[in-house]
Protein backbone atom coordinates (compact mmCIF):
# COMPACT_ATOMS: atom_id res chain seq x y z
CA UNK A 1 0.00 0.00 0.00
CA UNK A 2 0.90 3.66 -0.32
CA UNK A 3 0.93 4.98 3.27
CA UNK A 4 1.07 8.59 4.41
CA UNK A 5 2.76 8.87 7.80
CA UNK A 6 2.11 12.22 9.44
CA UNK A 7 4.73 13.12 12.03
CA UNK A 8 7.00 10.59 10.37
CA UNK A 9 10.18 12.46 11.32
CA UNK A 10 9.43 12.29 15.05
CA UNK A 11 10.54 9.84 17.70
CA UNK A 12 7.81 7.24 17.21
CA UNK A 13 6.95 8.24 13.65
CA UNK A 14 10.46 7.62 12.33
CA UNK A 15 10.40 4.08 13.72
CA UNK A 16 6.96 3.54 12.18
CA UNK A 17 8.30 4.68 8.80
CA UNK A 18 11.16 2.19 9.02
CA UNK A 19 8.84 -0.66 10.01
CA UNK A 20 6.39 0.04 7.17
CA UNK A 21 9.17 0.41 4.62
CA UNK A 22 10.77 -2.83 5.80
CA UNK A 23 7.60 -4.87 5.19
CA UNK A 24 7.22 -3.46 1.68
CA UNK A 25 4.81 -0.54 1.90
CA UNK A 26 5.45 2.63 -0.11
CA UNK A 27 5.77 5.43 2.43
CA UNK A 28 5.30 9.18 2.20
CA UNK A 29 6.20 11.32 5.23
CA UNK A 30 4.61 14.65 6.15
CA UNK A 31 6.10 16.50 9.12
CA UNK A 32 6.26 20.15 10.19
CA UNK A 33 9.51 19.65 12.19
CA UNK A 34 8.11 21.70 15.07
CA UNK A 35 10.86 22.98 17.40
CA UNK A 36 9.20 21.51 20.52
CA UNK A 37 9.89 18.02 19.18
CA UNK A 38 12.85 18.57 16.87
CA UNK A 39 14.91 21.35 18.44
CA UNK A 40 15.36 25.00 17.50
CA UNK A 41 16.96 24.43 14.07
CA UNK A 42 15.75 21.05 12.78
CA UNK A 43 17.16 19.53 9.63
CA UNK A 44 15.24 17.27 7.24
CA UNK A 45 15.31 13.68 8.50
CA UNK A 46 17.42 10.88 7.09
CA UNK A 47 14.84 8.49 5.65
CA UNK A 48 15.14 4.99 4.17
CA UNK A 49 15.78 4.90 0.43
CA UNK A 50 12.56 5.32 -1.50
CA UNK A 51 10.62 7.08 1.26
CA UNK A 52 9.13 10.37 0.06
CA UNK A 53 9.55 13.51 2.19
CA UNK A 54 7.09 16.43 2.53
CA UNK A 55 8.00 19.29 4.90
CA UNK A 56 4.57 20.63 5.79
CA UNK A 57 2.16 21.06 8.68
CA UNK A 58 -0.85 18.77 9.00
CA UNK A 59 -2.92 21.93 9.59
CA UNK A 60 -2.08 23.13 6.04
CA UNK A 61 -5.04 21.84 4.00
CA UNK A 62 -3.41 22.39 0.60
CA UNK A 63 -0.29 20.51 1.66
CA UNK A 64 -2.36 17.68 3.10
CA UNK A 65 -4.47 17.44 -0.07
CA UNK A 66 -1.30 17.10 -2.12
CA UNK A 67 0.21 14.55 0.26
CA UNK A 68 -2.91 12.34 0.04
CA UNK A 69 -2.73 11.84 -3.74
CA UNK A 70 -2.56 8.12 -4.43
CA UNK A 71 -2.61 7.21 -0.73
CA UNK A 72 -4.38 4.03 0.47
CA UNK A 73 -4.14 4.64 4.23
CA UNK A 74 -2.91 7.22 6.71
CA UNK A 75 -0.81 6.49 9.78
CA UNK A 76 -1.41 9.61 11.88
CA UNK A 77 1.46 10.15 14.32
CA UNK A 78 1.66 13.95 14.22
CA UNK A 79 0.88 15.45 17.61
CA UNK A 80 2.18 17.68 20.35
CA UNK A 81 2.94 15.30 23.22
CA UNK A 82 3.50 15.35 26.99
CA UNK A 83 2.04 17.42 29.81
CA UNK A 84 3.79 20.60 28.71
CA UNK A 85 4.76 23.35 31.13
CA UNK A 86 1.41 24.74 32.27
CA UNK A 87 -2.09 25.51 31.03
CA UNK A 88 -0.72 28.24 28.79
CA UNK A 89 0.18 25.40 26.39
CA UNK A 90 -3.53 24.57 25.89
CA UNK A 91 -4.01 26.54 22.63
CA UNK A 92 -0.96 24.93 21.05
CA UNK A 93 -2.04 21.42 22.06
CA UNK A 94 -5.55 22.01 20.74
CA UNK A 95 -4.30 23.51 17.49
CA UNK A 96 -1.80 20.75 16.74
CA UNK A 97 -3.77 17.75 17.94
CA UNK A 98 -7.44 18.59 17.46
CA UNK A 99 -7.46 21.11 14.61
CA UNK A 100 -4.66 19.25 12.81
CA UNK A 101 -6.56 15.97 12.99
CA UNK A 102 -9.75 17.64 11.79
CA UNK A 103 -7.96 19.11 8.76
CA UNK A 104 -6.44 15.73 7.94
CA UNK A 105 -9.74 13.85 8.25
CA UNK A 106 -11.61 16.42 6.16
CA UNK A 107 -8.98 16.04 3.45
CA UNK A 108 -9.19 12.24 3.67
CA UNK A 109 -12.97 12.41 3.28
CA UNK A 110 -12.63 14.62 0.22
CA UNK A 111 -9.97 12.39 -1.32
CA UNK A 112 -11.76 9.13 -0.53
CA UNK A 113 -8.91 7.70 1.54
CA UNK A 114 -10.69 4.92 3.45
CA UNK A 115 -8.32 3.85 6.25
CA UNK A 116 -6.52 5.37 9.23
CA UNK A 117 -4.29 4.16 12.04
CA UNK A 118 -4.23 6.80 14.78
CA UNK A 119 -1.52 7.23 17.37
CA UNK A 120 -3.76 7.19 20.43
CA UNK A 121 -2.70 7.27 24.06
CA UNK A 122 -3.42 5.62 27.38
CA UNK A 123 -3.73 9.11 28.92
CA UNK A 124 -7.39 9.17 27.91
CA UNK A 125 -8.17 6.71 30.76
CA UNK A 126 -7.01 9.01 33.55
CA UNK A 127 -6.35 6.68 36.44
CA UNK A 128 -6.19 2.99 35.63
CA UNK A 129 -8.29 0.14 36.98
CA UNK A 130 -8.72 -0.11 40.76
CA UNK A 131 -10.54 -2.56 42.98
CA UNK A 132 -11.81 -1.99 46.51
CA UNK A 133 -12.14 -5.07 48.77
CA UNK A 134 -15.57 -3.82 49.82
CA UNK A 135 -16.97 -2.11 46.71
CA UNK A 136 -15.33 -3.94 43.83
CA UNK A 137 -14.12 -2.04 40.77
CA UNK A 138 -14.21 1.72 41.39
CA UNK A 139 -12.94 4.85 39.64
CA UNK A 140 -11.21 7.30 41.99
CA UNK A 141 -11.39 10.98 41.24
CA UNK A 142 -8.42 13.31 40.77
CA UNK A 143 -6.01 13.32 43.69
CA UNK A 144 -6.15 16.33 45.98
CA UNK A 145 -3.19 18.68 46.44
CA UNK A 146 -3.57 18.40 50.23
CA UNK A 147 -3.14 14.63 50.05
CA UNK A 148 -0.16 14.88 47.72
CA UNK A 149 1.47 17.51 49.93
CA UNK A 150 1.13 15.09 52.85
CA UNK A 151 2.69 12.23 50.87
CA UNK A 152 -0.61 10.37 50.45
CA UNK A 153 -0.09 9.39 46.84
CA UNK A 154 -2.37 6.36 46.53
CA UNK A 155 -5.94 7.27 45.56
CA UNK A 156 -8.48 5.98 48.10
CA UNK A 157 -11.78 4.31 47.38
CA UNK A 158 -14.20 7.12 46.46
CA UNK A 159 -16.96 5.41 48.46
CA UNK A 160 -15.29 4.27 51.69
CA UNK A 161 -11.82 5.84 51.63
CA UNK A 162 -10.02 2.51 52.01
CA UNK A 163 -6.85 1.52 50.07
CA UNK A 164 -7.30 0.20 46.54
CA UNK A 165 -5.55 -2.53 44.54
CA UNK A 166 -4.44 -1.37 41.06
CA UNK A 167 -5.09 -3.60 38.06
CA UNK A 168 -4.96 -3.61 34.25
CA UNK A 169 -7.22 -1.27 32.30
CA UNK A 170 -8.87 -2.54 29.12
CA UNK A 171 -10.11 -0.65 26.08
CA UNK A 172 -13.74 -0.59 27.27
CA UNK A 173 -12.91 1.46 30.39
CA UNK A 174 -14.64 4.86 30.38
CA UNK A 175 -12.49 7.79 29.34
CA UNK A 176 -11.49 10.27 32.04
CA UNK A 177 -8.80 12.63 30.69
CA UNK A 178 -7.03 14.55 33.47
CA UNK A 179 -5.06 17.20 31.53
CA UNK A 180 -5.09 19.17 28.29
CA UNK A 181 -2.96 16.69 26.36
CA UNK A 182 -5.20 13.79 27.38
CA UNK A 183 -8.28 15.77 26.37
CA UNK A 184 -6.86 16.39 22.90
CA UNK A 185 -5.96 12.72 22.44
CA UNK A 186 -9.53 11.72 23.27
CA UNK A 187 -10.81 14.37 20.87
CA UNK A 188 -8.66 12.81 18.12
CA UNK A 189 -10.39 9.46 18.67
CA UNK A 190 -13.84 11.07 18.62
CA UNK A 191 -13.02 12.90 15.38
CA UNK A 192 -11.68 9.71 13.76
CA UNK A 193 -14.81 7.81 14.85
CA UNK A 194 -17.04 10.54 13.41
CA UNK A 195 -15.09 10.46 10.13
CA UNK A 196 -15.47 6.69 9.94
CA UNK A 197 -19.23 6.85 10.53
CA UNK A 198 -19.71 9.61 8.00
CA UNK A 199 -17.57 8.11 5.23
CA UNK A 200 -17.77 4.37 5.88
CA UNK A 201 -14.04 4.41 6.59
CA UNK A 202 -12.13 2.14 8.93
CA UNK A 203 -10.01 3.40 11.81
CA UNK A 204 -7.80 1.87 14.48
CA UNK A 205 -6.55 3.83 17.49
CA UNK A 206 -3.40 2.42 19.03
CA UNK A 207 -3.38 3.63 22.62
CA UNK A 208 0.34 3.82 23.33
CA UNK A 209 1.49 3.37 26.89
CA UNK A 210 4.89 4.70 28.02
CA UNK A 211 7.05 4.48 24.91
CA UNK A 212 10.84 4.58 25.18
CA UNK A 213 13.79 3.80 22.96
CA UNK A 214 16.48 5.32 20.75
CA UNK A 215 15.75 8.74 19.35
CA UNK A 216 13.69 10.06 22.27
CA UNK A 217 13.85 13.85 22.58
CA UNK A 218 15.91 15.07 25.52
CA UNK A 219 15.73 17.97 27.95
CA UNK A 220 12.35 19.44 27.01
CA UNK A 221 9.11 19.76 29.02
CA UNK A 222 7.61 17.35 26.50
CA UNK A 223 10.15 14.52 26.83
CA UNK A 224 9.21 11.21 28.38
CA UNK A 225 10.35 10.29 31.88
CA UNK A 226 12.86 7.73 30.58
CA UNK A 227 14.63 10.41 28.51
CA UNK A 228 14.61 12.87 31.42
CA UNK A 229 16.28 10.26 33.65
CA UNK A 230 18.82 9.51 30.91
CA UNK A 231 19.68 13.18 30.50
CA UNK A 232 20.21 13.64 34.24
CA UNK A 233 22.54 10.63 34.40
CA UNK A 234 24.49 11.92 31.39
CA UNK A 235 25.12 15.11 33.37
CA UNK A 236 26.32 13.06 36.31
CA UNK A 237 23.20 13.89 38.32
CA UNK A 238 20.81 11.66 40.19
CA UNK A 239 17.46 11.19 38.45
CA UNK A 240 14.73 13.07 40.31
CA UNK A 241 11.82 10.70 40.92
CA UNK A 242 8.49 12.30 41.71
CA UNK A 243 6.18 11.16 44.51
CA UNK A 244 7.64 8.03 46.15
CA UNK A 245 8.59 6.28 42.90
CA UNK A 246 5.78 3.76 43.28
CA UNK A 247 3.76 4.95 40.27
CA UNK A 248 3.01 1.95 38.05
CA UNK A 249 3.39 2.26 34.28
CA UNK A 250 3.78 -0.03 31.28
CA UNK A 251 7.02 0.77 29.44
CA UNK A 252 6.90 -0.39 25.82
CA UNK A 253 9.81 -0.21 23.37
CA UNK A 254 9.42 2.02 20.33
CA UNK A 255 10.25 -0.79 17.90
CA UNK A 256 7.34 -2.78 19.32
CA UNK A 257 5.09 0.26 18.85
CA UNK A 258 6.25 0.51 15.23
CA UNK A 259 5.43 -3.12 14.47
CA UNK A 260 2.01 -2.64 16.11
CA UNK A 261 1.33 0.06 13.52
CA UNK A 262 2.28 -2.29 10.70
CA UNK A 263 0.04 -5.02 12.15
CA UNK A 264 -2.86 -2.59 12.53
CA UNK A 265 -2.60 -1.50 8.90
CA UNK A 266 -2.73 -5.13 7.81
CA UNK A 267 -5.78 -5.73 10.02
CA UNK A 268 -7.79 -2.70 8.84
CA UNK A 269 -9.82 -4.76 6.31
CA UNK A 270 -11.18 -6.75 9.29
CA UNK A 271 -12.50 -3.60 11.00
CA UNK A 272 -16.22 -3.11 10.20
CA UNK A 273 -16.79 -0.11 7.90
CA UNK A 274 -17.85 3.01 9.74
CA UNK A 275 -16.11 2.13 13.00
CA UNK A 276 -13.03 2.89 15.07
CA UNK A 277 -11.40 0.04 17.00
CA UNK A 278 -9.06 0.91 19.93
CA UNK A 279 -6.15 -1.21 21.13
CA UNK A 280 -3.78 -0.85 24.07
CA UNK A 281 -0.18 -1.02 22.87
CA UNK A 282 1.80 -2.18 25.88
CA UNK A 283 3.67 -5.14 27.29
CA UNK A 284 1.10 -6.14 29.90
CA UNK A 285 3.90 -6.19 32.52
CA UNK A 286 3.75 -3.20 34.92
CA UNK A 287 6.86 -1.60 36.45
CA UNK A 288 7.25 1.39 38.72
CA UNK A 289 8.88 4.68 37.84
CA UNK A 290 11.31 3.99 40.67
CA UNK A 291 12.31 0.68 39.06
CA UNK A 292 12.94 2.50 35.78
CA UNK A 293 15.16 5.12 37.42
CA UNK A 294 17.10 2.52 39.42
CA UNK A 295 17.74 0.27 36.43
CA UNK A 296 18.91 3.20 34.31
CA UNK A 297 21.19 4.50 37.07
CA UNK A 298 22.68 1.05 37.66
CA UNK A 299 23.28 0.48 33.95
CA UNK A 300 24.82 3.93 33.47
CA UNK A 301 26.94 3.63 36.61
CA UNK A 302 25.48 6.90 37.83
CA UNK A 303 24.17 8.14 41.17
CA UNK A 304 21.14 6.45 42.69
CA UNK A 305 17.76 8.06 42.07
CA UNK A 306 16.60 10.82 44.38
CA UNK A 307 13.04 10.32 45.64
CA UNK A 308 11.77 13.89 45.85
CA UNK A 309 8.14 13.64 46.97
CA UNK A 310 7.36 16.33 44.39
CA UNK A 311 4.32 15.92 42.18
CA UNK A 312 2.47 17.39 39.22
CA UNK A 313 -1.26 17.96 39.41
CA UNK A 314 -2.75 16.09 36.46
CA UNK A 315 -0.42 13.12 36.82
CA UNK A 316 -2.13 9.85 37.66
CA UNK A 317 -0.87 7.27 40.12
CA UNK A 318 -1.22 3.96 38.27
CA UNK A 319 -2.07 3.29 34.63
CA UNK A 320 -1.20 -0.13 33.24
CA UNK A 321 -2.76 -2.06 30.41
CA UNK A 322 -4.57 -5.21 29.52
CA UNK A 323 -3.22 -6.42 26.18
CA UNK A 324 -5.78 -9.20 25.68
CA UNK A 325 -7.57 -7.51 22.77
CA UNK A 326 -4.52 -6.73 20.66
CA UNK A 327 -3.13 -10.23 21.19
CA UNK A 328 -6.47 -11.73 20.11
CA UNK A 329 -7.22 -9.50 17.12
CA UNK A 330 -3.79 -8.73 15.65
CA UNK A 331 -0.75 -10.88 14.96
CA UNK A 332 1.32 -8.73 17.32
CA UNK A 333 3.17 -9.22 20.58
CA UNK A 334 5.95 -7.11 22.17
CA UNK A 335 9.43 -8.47 21.62
CA UNK A 336 11.51 -6.21 23.92
CA UNK A 337 11.11 -6.91 27.66
CA UNK A 338 11.75 -4.23 30.27
CA UNK A 339 14.87 -5.83 31.76
CA UNK A 340 16.67 -5.94 28.41
CA UNK A 341 15.13 -2.90 26.72
CA UNK A 342 15.91 -0.40 29.47
CA UNK A 343 19.63 -1.31 29.79
CA UNK A 344 19.95 -1.05 25.99
CA UNK A 345 18.18 2.32 26.10
CA UNK A 346 20.69 3.52 28.72
CA UNK A 347 23.30 3.69 25.94
CA UNK A 348 21.04 4.60 23.02
CA UNK A 349 21.29 7.98 21.27
CA UNK A 350 18.74 10.66 22.12
CA UNK A 351 17.72 13.43 19.77
CA UNK A 352 18.52 17.02 20.70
Amino acid sequence: MQILVTGGAGFIGSHVVTALHTVGHRVRVLDALLPAAHGPDPAPPVLPDGVEWRHADVRDRAAVDAALLGVDAVCHQAAMVGLGKDFADAPDYTSCNVHGTAVLLAAMAAAGVPSMVLAGSMVIYGEGRYECPRHGVVRPGPRLAADLDAGRFEPPCPRCGQPLAPGLVDEDAPADPRNVYATTKLAQEHLAAAWARDTGGRAVSLRYHNVYGPGMPRDTPYAGVAALFRSALARGEAPDVYEDGGQRRDFVHVTDVATANAAALDALPDVPPGTLRPYNVATGAPHTVGELATLLATTCGGPAPRITGAYRLGDVRHITASTARIHTDLPWAPQVPFHTGIPAFAHSPLRR
